[in-house]
C-alpha cells in the first residue's frame, strides 16, 4: 500500500513525490508515456540535447524555487532572445524598441514608441473586449498585424477575436533596447537536458512508465491512499460533462550537415501563410559545437483524442465547463488534482513546480 499515488511523471508529480518522498511517505509514479519528465523530456540525438516536446526555458523570480531546481542540475546561462520572421523580415522579440524601431524607422525613444501605440490604440475607444483589441493597445495595430494575428490565430486554431484577452496580458513589452525575453532574475537550461534533472528529483521513488492509469484503474486506485492526478480532468470523469478545448502540436525534427542552420535556438514565424509557428535548433540551447545540427518545426493541431493536450483553451464556454468538472472534483476526497491539464490552466515550469511545492504544503498542515 502507497501512501500516495501520482498519475503523470512531469515536474509537478516528480515535486511533490520528491518531497513527501523526504517525509517517509511511501509514492509511486505512474505514467502512460514510455519516459519521464512530461513535456519538458528532452533526449540525445547525435550528442544534441533535443526538447521532445517543443522549447523548453526555465526561467524564475521565485528563489524557492530555483534553489530547488539547483539542487538537481546545473543550469547555463542561456538567454531566451528568439527572433519573429514576417514574410523573409527579421523583428527582435520580445516585444521592445528594437522591435518598434523596426516596424516604424522613425520612432527611436520610447516617449515615441508609447505616442505611436497610443495614437494606434485609440480605434479600441474602450476596455478590450477580446485578444485583438487587448493586443492592439498593448502594441499598436502594425504591430499586432506583423507580428501576433497570423501566429495567434495558428497556433489557437481561432480568430483573435473569438480568443480572451487574457492570453495576451502574459506577453512581456517593454520599452527599451532589451531583447531578453523573460524579466526574471533566474533563467537558464540544465545543463544535459531536463531528463537527467527530473531522473535526480524522482531518486529512490518507485515509478511505472508505459502505465496507462485508464487501463489499469481499478488496481491503481485501490494501491494508494492518496491520488495525485495531473491528466485531463474531464478525461478523469469520462467527459461525463463534455469534452474541454484544448491545442496540440505535431513536430517534424530533422539531423541537417551543417553546424549552425538558423544562428538562433528559436525563431516565430508570423505570418499566417507559413503553416508552422517556429523553428528550434536545438544546440544553441546549451551552446553546443557539433558539426551537424538538429532542428524542430512546430505545427499546432486541434488536440484529438489520444493525442497530446498541450494548451488549455481558456475562452468562456470552456472556463465554465471546467469550473463545473472542479464542483465535481471537491468531493473526491481520495483525489488530488494538479498540473496543467488537471488545473486546466496555462502553467510554465517554475509555477508548475510552486503550485506542487504549495500542495504538499498544504498537505503537511493537514
Amino acid at each position: 500500500m502507497y501512501d500516495y499515488l501520482f498519475i503523470g511523471a512531469g515536474l509537478f508529480s516528480a515535486t511533490a513525490a520528491h518531497i513527501l518522498s523526504g517525509r517517509g511517505k511511501r509514492c509511486l509514479v505512474v505514467d502512460r508515456r514510455g519516459h519521464i519528465a512530461g513535456n519538458c523530456y528532452t533526449e540525445k540525438r547525435n550528442g544534441i540535447n533535443v526538447h521532445a516536446y517543443g522549447a523548453h526555458i526555465f526561467h524564475t523570480d521565485d528563489r524557492s524555487v530555483w534553489d530547488f531546481v539547483n539542487q538537481f542540475a546545473d543550469f547555463n546561462y542561456f538567454v531566451n532572445s528568439p527572433i519573429a520572421v514576417y514574410r523573409g523580415k527579421r523583428y527582435r522579440l520580445p516585444f521592445n524598441m528594437n522591435t518598434f524601431n523596426s516596424v516604424w524607422p522613425d520612432v527611436t525613444t520610447p516617449k515615441q514608441a508609447k505616442a505611436r501605440i497610443s495614437e494606434q490604440a485609440a480605434e479600441i475607444g474602450g476596455d478590450p473586449k477580446n485578444f485583438e483589441e487587448q493586443a492592439i493597445s498593448l502594441v499598436g495595430r502594425d504591430v499586432y498585424e506583423l507580428l501576433i494575428k497570423g501566429y495567434t490565430e495558428k497556433q489557437w486554431g481561432r480568430k483573435c477575436v473569438d480568443l480572451p484577452a487574457s492570453i495576451i496580458k502574459r506577453v512581456p513589452v517593454r520599452f527599451a533596447y532589451d531583447n531578453n525575453y523573460y524579466d526574471d532574475r533566474y533563467q537558464g537550461i540544465p545543463i544535459g537536458g531536463y531528463t537527467g534533472m527530473v531522473e535526480k528529483i524522482l531518486a529512490g521513488i518507485e515509478t511505472r512508465l508505459g502505465c496507462d492509469y485508464f487501463a489499469n484503474r481499478y488496481e491503481l486506485d485501490n494501491c494508494a491512499n492518496k491520488i495525485i492526478f495531473t491528466g485531463m480532468i474531464d478525461e478523469f470523469f469520462d467527459y461525463r460533462l463534455g469534452a474541454l478545448s484544448y491545442r496540440s502540436l505535431r513536430f517534424e525534427s530533422e539531423e541537417i550537415d551543417t553546424p549552425n542552420y538558423q544562428g538562433n535556438a528559436v525563431i516565430h514565424y508570423t505570418d499566417a501563410e507559413t503553416p508552422y509557428t517556429r523553428i528550434i535548433e536545438h544546440k544553441h540551447f546549451e551552446f553546443g559545437s557539433s558539426e551537424t545540427t538538429v532542428i524542430t518545426r512546430e505545427y499546432p493541431a486541434e488536440y484529438a483524442a489520444g493525442g497530446e493536450a498541450y494548451y488549455p483553451v481558456n475562452d468562456d464556454a470552456n472556463t465554465s465547463l471546467y469550473n463545473r468538472y472542479a464542483s465535481m472534483a471537491k468531493p473526491q476526497s481520495k483525489v488530488i488534482f494538479g498540473g496543467r491539464l488537471g488545473q486546466y490552466k496555462y502553467l510554465d515550469m517554475d509555477d508548475t513546480i510552486e503550485a506542487a511545492m504549495a500542495l504538499t504544503a498544504q498537505i503537511q498542515i493537514h
